[in-house]
């Protein structure tokens, strides 16, 4: 008898906690609706400027081309970034954690896609 109660009680609460539209819960990648956006713009370019000091490479930042956020302490974004080598552009994925209440920025992933 417990355990259905519990079950119940558990959906209701996660429901509540969303509102019940069915909308993702902290934690869940969202897709960014405007990579545009300069703070987003900012993010992609301190990846790849991030990038050439940790790799010592010298690419050259183009743009973000889509993105997703996650909340974290903080946010995480995703970003599919186009940057060149002087030559030829390549796509990238950078993943970089900001906490602006902390000025904290930091990349954590920076890979060729």
């Amino acid at each position: 008898m417990i355990f259905p109660l519990l079950v119940a009680s558990l959906i209701l609460n996660f429901s509540a906690v969303d509102g019940g539209r069915g909308e993702a819960l902290a934690g869940g990648w969202q897709p960014i609706k405007d990579p545009k956006d300069p703070l987003v713009q900012e993010i992609g370019k301190f990846a790849v400027t991030e990038h050439n000091k940790e790799a010592k490479t010298n690419l050259i930042y183009e743009s973000v081309i889509k993105g997703e956020t996650q909340v974290v302490a903080g946010t995480n974004y995703r970003l599919i970034i186009s940057a060149t080598d002087g030559i030829t552009s390549g796509r990238y994925q950078a993943v970089v954690w900001d906490k602006p209440w902390e000025h904290f920025r930091k990349l954590t992933s920076f890979k060729k896609i």
